[in-house]
């Protein structure tokens, strides 16, 4: 029984660690074989985004479930921008009272397949894979010292 929580624990760490990696990769693809310039907006995105592949990298190597804790709360911040961001380019109340964001636009959607996939919506959905993995193995790592 016990194997069978470690092993849950790596195989949501690796999870998490897989999207941070799959999550800079076409962040880099975006902006240096799309040449979309990012936003201000999404260089707060990529600063708390990018460090996740060496750190969850690191802990699924050691197996450190206690990093948990600091990319739940690190994912959640991402998350947060990645919410205002995606706003600011769907609800038009948000985009017309949105301060000013630099030289490239935090409006403007490089990309928006189906009407609805951008790409502060792509790094929304990599930060709630990673929060939600996190959680899970801050929540098992929590039982199993009880």
């Amino acid at each position: 029984m016990e194997k069978t929580k470690k092993d849950k624990r790596e195989n949501l760490l690796f999870t998490a660690w897989a999207v941070a990696i799959l999550a800079m990769f076409g962040s880099l693809y975006f902006s240096e074989i799309r040449q979309y310039e990012p936003c201000e907006l999404c260089w707060y995105q990529r600063i708390i985004m990018y460090p996740f592949a060496i750190i969850l990298g690191l802990a699924v190597i050691k197996k450190d479930y206690r990093i948990s804790l600091y990319s739940m709360f690190l994912s959640a911040v991402g998350a947060g921008i990645s919410i205002y961001h995606y706003s600011i380019q769907k609800i038009s109340f948000m985009a017309d009272h949105a301060a000013s964001c630099g030289r490239v636009p935090c409006t403007g959607q490089y990309i928006n397949w189906l009407g609805f996939m951008t790409i502060p919506f792509l790094a929304l959905t990599a930060f709630i894979v990673i929060f939600i993995c996190s959680y899970l193995v801050w929540k098992k790592t929590k039982e199993e010292a009880y």
